[in-house]
């Protein structure tokens, strides 16, 4: 197989997310939650599996018709915010006025974030919160919090969007990978089993998905204040 073929392929692989994005959306129509979010998390593996494939093939320069970061964003918006956010309004997590607060909060926000030409930092990291709703709104389905709570929540990761304030890449963040990586497939883990339980609260899947996402959003901001980094 040639490396052109191989290139394409990952582009492939990547489009692939927008298949798994649909599949999510159906099910949310139909409010099986725990099935939406194995679709989530299925396309959030490919995604974390799809950048460092295609750097080993050099899609740029291997497979230049096709924009692999276009297609990458247009599809992240899709898994991490849109339908992330159609589901936390649906579901009744929020209620009344404050369910159409957050959905026009997160979209609007991460449709500007996305845009953001500053949102990658000099080591690869993310400069604001870099609109994982997809994560946040499965934890907030496993532990189900006062609905007051789930709004600040939502006020100061949108917020976070606009600060310069470091949040890691899994993959791409080299300080403290070695934990950071693991933690990543943890939390993907973790996610697809208590998705798999219907978030039952009896399963020790919740407690894995609390220490994953502390790690994945705070360990930026501690070496930001650790080794007193600009962005």
């Amino acid at each position: 197989m040639t490396i052109k073929t191989q290139a394409y392929l990952v582009h492939l692989l990547t489009a692939s997310g927008a298949v798994f994005a649909m599949l999510a959306l159906l099910e949310a129509v139909q409010e099986d939650w725990a099935m939406m979010f194995v679709w989530l998390i299925v396309a959030f593996a490919v995604d974390g599996v799809d950048g460092p494939l295609a750097r080993k093939t050099q899609v740029k320069v291997n497979a230049p018709r096709i924009d692999g970061e276009l297609l990458d964003l247009i599809i992240d918006y899709l898994t991490y915010v849109f339908i992330p956010a159609f589901a936390l309004f649906q579901s009744g997590l929020l209620p009344g006025w404050t369910g159409w607060f957050a959905i026009i909060v997160i979209t609007f926000m991460s449709a500007i974030y996305f845009a953001d030409t500053r949102m990658k930092t000099s080591d690869y990291s993310f400069s604001g919160f870099p609109g994982c709703w997809n994560m946040v709104v499965l934890v907030l389905f496993a532990i189900k919090p006062d609905f007051w709570i789930i709004l600040v929540l939502v006020v100061v990761l949108a917020a976070a969007m606009l600060f310069p304030i470091k949040f890691v890449h899994p993959f791409r963040t080299k300080r403290w990978r070695a934990v950071t990586l693991p933690m990543a497939f943890a939390w993907t883990l973790f996610g697809g089993w208590a998705a798999w339980v219907d978030f039952d609260p009896q399963s020790w899947a919740h407690w894995g998905l609390i220490v994953t996402t502390l790690w994945l959003l705070f360990a930026g901001i501690v070496q930001q204040v650790l080794y007193r980094e600009k962005l």
